[in-house]
């Protein structure tokens, strides 16, 4: 028994050293073979003697907790964003800034990693706790993911009564080649681009799965320095390497800005070298002192901004230019490309937005074209190559007849897009279906646009109103639609009934129309008849309702054909009727500005009190405004509300005012 407990903390101390030289030192001394075999009898002696194991046992990286959902944790201190630079004015100008308050600042310039932010919380030297960014304020726990990532200490070398670390998870591009090929080789669709891999990896439910995935950990931010002494960043970064966290090797100190500007445009072209992806760098005050003089703004630090290199062009070719129809009848050119990989992930398809913008770039069938990912996201096109054009080239021109229901497409007066106006089309019934079951409308799970397609193509429905008619004998022979899923979209289906006025209205797609103004049509009208019998003047006189809007209303409720989908839908017992709220309206008709970061309530929360209780929780402050809710490190709002005379109330102050 002495020698197999001997034994375990001898293969402790091997796993241990062997993750150090991988992870730290990027000096691996055994193979991979070798090192799953000591954690494999390192496993088999724990499973013996389970009141052998310890929270920080590197078994307890192997995973295989299933979580049910992810539990919300508060950060110690707000994560905030950083505002970006995209050119050397921008560096400059931000250099300026800083520089009238802090004359004599250095900057610490570090890699931004391409991956997901993950907040680690230590206690007696434990990792006790991994959380997601989330909105800044408030994350999600995935613990259990957290530790399956070998980077990760489970156990501090110093024993710190609580510290909290911020850094980026990520997976190096050498796992993502081989977790794709593994995905194609199962016949699963691969990820897009190593972020979004690793943003799913570290949201897996099953943390086992989390396991296979080979992440990687860079920390840079310790959240509480002063009690440890430390007085600038490069103090936090060789802290964190100390205390057996990886820190990113390739970060620079600077006195001055052109420096970094220089060395910032030298990284564009040799970001690539790097085995993980970069998206740009990060320049910090390197002094705290300074970092705290300068303070922050509402949404980022001032003393800190993100370079973002520039979206990565490719040259390609349009093959074709095909048109798609959406739900309120717009005609969207898109272009058929030459497939080309830009950006991570393989492109054969980008929008043209409308007719106006490929005459304005004079994008031809054909022609060779600079292609880019807006944001790293959505490919455009950027423009054309005319150099290389052999006179095959041809024009583009609109269709006269929609290409799904051959009626006639015109551009109405005033407007850039050409529209289909037939209610019958079949493209416009199929988005307008796909929107009525969005989240923020009728919210029905497991109605996705094939589900949707299969059940128009089967003839099971014409409209949205008809998914209400739906049977489980009409959804079973629906591929890939088994029992189960088949009785959870019924369910869906039925449960949707009661989701109340406003989202309704959103639902039905009335152009101009968003989520905001069907919560203010539902709370001002009271229900769906109060609607269809307002008058323009009525609708106009409602407050953030324009002409343009009320016009709108007033058009698509004279519809017969709204009228006749509306009764399919109080047939089969939609709710037509607002909520009346329980609480007391005592913010009725005040416009109310929530600021900085709040204690007591997430930013929807209490956005959502104020209108229950009759209030509008408004974005912007004004002379108008009846009073600001401001939390810690408000910003601009805070100013411009003292500067205007509008009063300041603090969480307890407004908590006062709400209590029965």
């Amino acid at each position: 028994m002495q020698d197999e407990f001997e034994r375990v903390v001898t293969l402790r101390k091997e796993i241990e050293a062997a993750n150090k030289q991988y992870y730290e030192l990027d000096q691996p001394r055994i193979t991979d073979a070798e090192f799953d075999a000591l954690l494999r009898e390192l496993l088999d002696l724990e499973a013996n003697h389970p009141n052998w194991i310890t929270p920080d046992s590197p078994t307890r990286r192997v995973g295989g907790e299933v979580a049910k959902e992810y539990v919300k944790v508060r950060h110690l201190e707000p994560l905030l964003s950083l505002d970006n630079a995209f050119a050397a004015g921008d560096l400059r100008e931000f250099d300026r800034r800083v520089r009238q308050v802090a004359p004599s600042a250095d900057y610490v310039v570090e890699l931004k990693i391409d991956g997901l932010t993950v907040a680690l919380t230590y206690e007696e030297g434990l990792m006790v706790r991994g959380a997601t960014r989330g909105d800044g304020e408030v994350g999600e726990d995935i613990t259990a993911n957290v530790k399956t990532v070998g980077s990760i200490p489970l156990r501090l070398n110093d024993t710190a009564s609580k510290l909290s670390v911020r850094g980026e998870g990520y997976m190096p591009k050498a796992s993502f080649a081989r977790l794709n090929q593994e995905r194609e080789d199962e016949g699963q669709p691969p990820f897009a681009n190593p972020r979004n891999a690793a943003a799913g990896s570290l949201r897996q439910l099953n943390s086992r799965i989390t396991a296979q995935r080979k992440l990687d950990y860079f920390a840079y931010q310790v959240l509480a320095t002063k009690e440890l002494g430390l007085h600038k960043q490069t103090e936090v970064l060789t802290y964190l390497q100390r205390q057996g966290f990886v820190v990113n090797p390739e970060y620079k100190v600077f006195t001055d800005m052109e420096e970094v500007i220089a060395y910032c445009q030298g990284m564009v072209t040799e970001r690539h070298r790097f085995p993980y992806d970069i998206d740009g760098l990060v320049i910090k005050v390197n002094e705290f002192a300074l970092q705290e003089e300068l303070g922050f703004t509402a949404k980022s630090p001032r003393w800190a901004i993100a370079y973002k290199f520039p979206a990565e062009q490719v040259e390609t070719v349009i093959e074709d230019i095909i048109i798609r129809v959406g739900r309120t009848g717009v005609l969207t050119p898109t272009a058929v490309l030459k497939a080309v990989s830009v950006a991570g992930s393989t492109v054969s398809r980008a929008t043209l937005h409308n007719l106006d913008n490929i005459r304005e770039k004079d994008i031809r069938l054909g022609d060779h074209v600079l292609l880019q990912k807006a944001g790293d996201v959505i490919p455009e096109v950027v423009r054309v190559l005319p150099e290389k054009r052999t006179g095959m080239e041809r024009l583009f021109e609109m269709p006269d007849l929609c290409p799904e229901c051959q009626s006639l497409v015109r551009q109405d007066e005033g407007e850039v897009a050409y529209r289909c106006h037939s209610i019958t089309c079949p493209a416009r019934q199929r988005e307008g279906i796909i929107h009525f079951v969005s989240r923020d409308a009728m919210a029905i799970d497991g109605l996705g646009p094939a589900v949707i397609q299969q059940l128009l193509d089967a003839g099971l429905i014409k409209d949205a109103a008809d998914l209400y008619s739906l049977t489980f004998e009409d959804l079973t022979p629906v591929d890939r639609m088994g029992k189960k899923s088949a009785e959870n979209l019924l369910k869906g289906i039925q449960d949707s009934k009661q989701r109340g006025l406003a989202p309704l209205i959103f639902a039905l797609g009335i152009r101009h129309t968003g989520e905001k103004t069907g919560k203010i049509l539902a709370q001002t009208l009271g229900s769906m008849d109060n609607l269809l019998s307002a008058t323009l003047e009525e609708l106009h006189a409602i407050p953030d309702v324009g002409p343009t809007m009320a016009e709108s209303l007033v058009q698509f409720f004279s519809l017969e054909s709204t009228h006749r989908f509306l009764a399919k839908l109080r047939d089969a017992g939609v709710s037509m009727t607002a909520e009346k709220s329980l609480q007391p309206q005592i913010f009725a008709g005040q416009s109310i500005v929530v600021t900085g970061s709040l204690e007591r309530w997430e930013r929807r929360e209490i956005e959502r009190i104020i209108e229950e209780h009759g209030g509008k929780a408004a974005s912007t402050v004004s002379k108008k405004t009846a009073f600001i809710v401001a939390g810690e490190r408000a910003g601009s709002k805070l100013v411009k509300a003292q500067s205007l005379g509008v009063p300041v109330l603090t969480e307890e102050e407004f908590e006062q005012l709400i209590k029965p």
